[in-house]
């Protein structure tokens, strides 16, 4: 009979052995590049319109990169994708997203699923109903809504899900106006309680757009007993604004409050006030400007540096969303109906990376 040592340095060579024999049918697999819970987001929903427009991406060098593998190397480690009901054309369509979904989760990236209850925009000023639901009782809209909701958790399979976006005013409107809180606040928690017994482990994300109604509207979440994991908030310095600084003690007394933690969904910031398109810009004037932050590449390195950092100092803070970063004038200079955006995304008017990807840096969180 061996001795225990004997048999344990037996036992030890046999593993290796296993081991090496397991070791070429092993399959290579990208891992998240970061071992920490901080969200550092872009929202990315326009990427596969621009592979279709044949646009390249850049890095500073003015090398062409893979755009996702390159901004998981510059410290992203998720991408929020926004989904439309029925939208007329095929971007942000369940096939869209699903494809751009299982992409994105095969460069080790998280999926953050943003639910749009609408054929298109939603934010604080459009919510309407799908067309598909229009007309429907109450009580079927709410079975609508829910059933829809569970079939993306199901299809997708999300590691985050906004139950509606920059839902300030409600959703399904008019029936989910937010004066018609009962009804409204009763179908944002049957979606969340529909996102939970699908998938307990997807966080879900209750968003408004700023932070000077959070108190009262998170009031009302918890009054009615929503169910969620995580504040979203919306936050440009020219809407919500113009001080970051102010940022982190808005966040500080929403976590105090309400025990939630807090992420900011969407944000972003121009690198100049010119144009690469005949498009008009949703920031074009100096009066939309923070001061002590220029609209140049290094003003908006500036910025976003100090929002992440506002966010990562809260006690509450998750994390932080750059919006539509690959939003680049891909319809050419003369398009009338390009981009609003090409003057805050990431990449210049050369489609070449700007300093400002610095923010998504891992130890950033570690220099405040």
């Amino acid at each position: 009979m061996l001795s225990s040592k004997s048999a344990c340095i037996l036992l030890s060579f046999f593993t290796i052995l296993m081991g090496l024999g397991c070791k070429k049918e092993s399959p290579t697999k990208i891992e998240p590049p970061l071992v920490d819970s901080l969200i550092r987001g872009i929202d990315a929903s326009f990427y596969s319109e621009s592979q279709k427009a044949g646009i390249s991406y850049k890095d500073e060098n003015g090398n062409t990169v893979d755009f996702l593998n390159f901004v998981r190397e510059k410290g992203v480690n998720t991408v929020r994708i926004r989904i439309w009901h029925k939208p007329s054309g095929r971007f942000s369509s369940l096939e869209d997203v699903k494809a751009l979904s299982k992409l994105v989760r095969e460069k080790g990236l998280k999926v953050w699923l943003c639910l749009h209850y609408s054929d298109w925009w939603a934010d604080p000023a459009n919510q309407k109903t799908p067309a598909a639901w229009s007309n429907l009782s109450n009580i079927v809209l709410k079975d609508s809504l829910v059933n829809y909701t569970r079939m993306l958790v199901r299809e997708i399979q999300p590691d985050f899900i906004q139950t509606g976006n920059e839902i300030n005013g409600g959703f399904c409107w008019d029936q989910g106006r937010i004066s018609n809180e009962a009804y409204f606040f009763g179908l944002l928690k049957a979606a969340n309680e529909a996102v939970a017994e699908e998938n307990p482990a997807c966080k879900r994300l209750v968003h408004i757009a700023g932070y000077e109604q959070a108190d009262w509207f998170f009031g009302k979440v918890a009054s009615y007993q929503v169910p969620y994991d995580w504040i979203a908030l919306s936050y440009y310095p020219y809407w919500h604004g113009k001080d970051p600084v102010r940022l982190k003690p808005a966040l500080d007394a929403l976590f105090a409050k309400y025990q939630k933690g807090i992420v900011l969904a969407e944000t972003a910031y121009p690198f100049t006030l010119s144009w690469n398109d005949w498009t008009n810009n949703s920031i074009g004037d100096s009066s939309q400007l923070s001061p002590g932050y220029p609209a140049s590449l290094q003003g908006q390195k500036e910025m976003l540096k100090k929002i992440a950092e506002r966010v990562y100092s809260s006690p509450g803070g998750r994390g932080f969303c750059y919006w539509a970063p690959e939003w680049v004038a891909f319809y050419g200079p003369q398009a009338n109906t390009g981009s609003s955006w090409e003057n805050q995304a990431l990449f210049d008017f050369s489609n070449k990376a700007v300093p400002a990807w610095e923010a998504f840096n891992p130890n950033l969180k570690t220099q405040n």
